[in-house]
């Protein structure tokens, strides 16, 4: 049997859907690819097989959705700071798209990047998501935001477009909806 975490098949489905080497994560002998530092949710259309999943699993929604869910916010956060600061952006133009999205103050978000709440759980607890979000359109991991039915992960993938459009190096008022 071919080994489905093959550089072949890698560098295949790199290609195909637009990776780059460096948003892949290794993780019980398979890779599992990450986009923009948030496991993908971008799935083959019908017919097509992820290369990198032994099972070749096909079509829409095969991808465990509690797997983001728990994981770690005080792993996400870096490495949307990361993302963002690789690009010249601040700590704190993250921290303001997160609060403008979530009702977190800046000392909340703080807290929970230093405690053990999940991903899920920081979006499920949100004090006040804002009503704008839902202006929020676009592509992020090949998946349009405004399309994606899971209301969580749509959740999710809101805060991913909006630190993508900061890296992106888009004004700060652009970013921050507001409704006109």
């Amino acid at each position: 049997m071919e080994n489905p975490c093959s550089t072949e098949n890698v560098s295949v489905f790199r290609w195909r859907y637009g990776w780059d080497a460096g948003s892949q994560r290794k993780e019980k002998g398979c890779l599992l690819y990450w986009c923009r530092d948030i496991p993908c949710n971008l799935h083959p259309v019908d017919g097509e097989t992820f290369p990198h999943m032994a099972d070749g699993r096909t079509g829409e929604n095969r991808m465990n959705h509690e797997k983001v869910y728990s994981m770690s916010f005080s792993k996400i956060y870096p490495l949307l700071v990361s993302k963002a600061e690789k690009k010249g952006r601040t700590l704190e133009e993250v921290t303001q798209v997160i609060t403008w999205l979530t009702g977190y103050t800046a000392e909340e978000i703080e807290k929970a990047a230093a405690g053990s709440v999940t991903y899920g759980d920081f979006f499920r607890n949100a004090p006040h998501l804002n009503p704008n979000r839902k202006l929020i359109t676009g592509v992020i991991c090949g998946v349009r935001v405004e399309t994606i039915e899971e209301p969580l992960m749509q959740e999710i993938r809101y805060l991913d477009k909006l630190v993508d459009e900061l890296a992106k190096g888009k004004v700060m008022e652009k970013i921050l909806r507001d409704g006109t």
